[in-house]
């Protein structure tokens, strides 16, 4: 998606001119604020369907002042409602949106929670009116600042769920109708593979407690090579904490396809295949898995698990399921180290730092890099005499001038602020 900050108002240049007002002086007002565009995380989002469909979101831009010393108003942010469990990444700054490679996007947010929000494109300054800029040795200053421009970026975002219990197997083992009998969700359940397209979310309700239960979408062999949507199965795996293990007794082998899944898992990552399983033999209402029950249980026992026998389809054995699941998320709690928190260190009061101002000299012009002065240089005119003498004067103020100073530059050098060029004078 491509997203952009408003664009700060104009300060523009006014004088009050009125009847037996004599020498009203400057009254221009300054510009308002651009909008924000913020990334909120929002329980009422369940998926990025909508981010399919709109993929530019261009927050507005503040208003010019007025006369009169009329401020103008500043936009309102720009909130995209995402999924929690959405990671944001951002495009690095000289790539291609168009033929980006992974390494290309940097990590900048991780939506974990209801409520996490990230400010994904800020908004422009407004720009002071001519009334900002009086002094006493300038009483009728003919200065104004424009807005800054908003900032703008491309991102990536990728939806990994976030739940405490995952529930993994080959195509039909089962787990639709699982989730479907401890939960109240209610996934597409069929007898052919891949009925679930995506990840399905429950609640499970145990007492007075719960916790939330995932139906990850069956995995085959390749797919942590994207096999069979192998890569967006396997990255929500990534988020839970435990991992329920569906094996079908009914199929041909099922030692094969436990075998397979957990190879799958560790292809794709050493700490998926480090989670905590527990292991349950579905469809023991069947007589294909009654008769080949006893030889699955001691291959089992052979590997050191005791597996939980059920019946998703009629409830048999569900019960004492999610009682196991609760069990083990309570010990991995109780097991969890405890956050060090810090003692608070007395406050240190020191003096502001000044802008941090960095020179590179590229073809004969001098780069500056800083926040600060790029953004003068932006928001001033100066190809006017007044604004740019404004300018200089800030360079000296802050410090920067001596930086270039320092760096070589000489009057007649050309000098880049962001996307402005100028000449270099004393």
């Amino acid at each position: 998606m491509y997203v952009r900050g408003g664009n700060g108002g104009h300060g523009i240049i006014s004088f009050r001119r009125e009847k037996f007002v004599p020498r009203g002086g400057p009254d221009g007002g300054d510009g308002g604020q651009g909008g924000a565009v913020v990334l909120l995380a929002d329980p009422s989002v369940s998926t990025l369907q909508d981010i399919r469909y709109k993929r530019r979101y261009l927050a507005k831009d503040g208003a010019h002042g007025a006369g009169a010393k009329m401020h103008g108003r500043s936009a309102k942010n720009l909130v995209v409602r995402l999924p929690a469990g959405t990671q944001v990444r951002r495009l690095k700054p000289g790539a291609d949106p168009e033929t980006a490679t992974p390494d290309d996007w940097e990590l900048v947010a991780d939506l974990q929670s209801p409520g996490d929000a990230y400010v994904a494109a800020h908004g422009g300054m407004g720009g002071k009116g001519n009334a900002r800029f009086v002094s006493a040795t300038n009483q009728a200053p003919r200065i104004a600042e424009s807005g800054q421009r908003g900032e703008d970026a491309y991102l990536l975002l990728d939806l990994k769920l976030i739940s405490e219990a995952g529930i993994i197997g080959v195509p039909s083992a089962g787990k639709s109708t699982l989730i479907a009998a401890v939960s109240a969700a209610r996934p597409k359940i069929a007898d052919y593979p891949f009925t679930t397209l995506e990840p399905v979310l429950g609640v499970v309700e145990i007492g007075y407690e719960s916790f939330v239960m995932a139906d990850i979408p069956g995995l085959i062999e390749g797919a942590h090579a994207g096999v069979g949507l192998g890569h967006d199965f396997l990255r929500h795996v990534e988020r839970t904490r435990l991992l329920v293990h569906l094996l079908d007794g009914s199929r041909e082998d099922p030692i094969a396809d436990y075998e397979t899944i957990n190879r799958e898992l560790a292809l794709f990552s050493a700490a998926l295949a480090a989670k905590p399983q527990i292991v349950a033999i579905n469809k023991i209402d069947r007589e294909e898995t009654q008769e080949q029950l006893p030889a699955l249980q001691a291959a089992l026992a052979a590997r050191g698990i005791t597996p939980l026998l059920l019946s998703a389809a009629t409830g048999e054995g569900t019960r004492a399921l999610v009682q196991r699941i609760w069990a083990e998320l309570q010990r991995m709690a109780r097991e969890a180290p405890a956050p060090v928190v810090a003692e608070p260190a007395a406050p240190v009061l020191r003096p502001e730092a000044r802008p941090r101002v960095t020179v590179e000299r590229v073809n004969g012009v001098y780069h500056v890099h800083g926040r600060s002065a790029t953004a003068w240089a932006e928001m001033l005119d100066l190809a006017s005499p007044e604004p740019r003498a404004e300018f200089f004067r800030r360079l000296n103020r802050y410090g920067i001038a001596a930086v270039l100073r320092r760096a070589g530059v000489q009057p007649g050098d050309r000098v880049r602020f962001g996307t402005v060029e100028t000449a270099w004078e004393e």
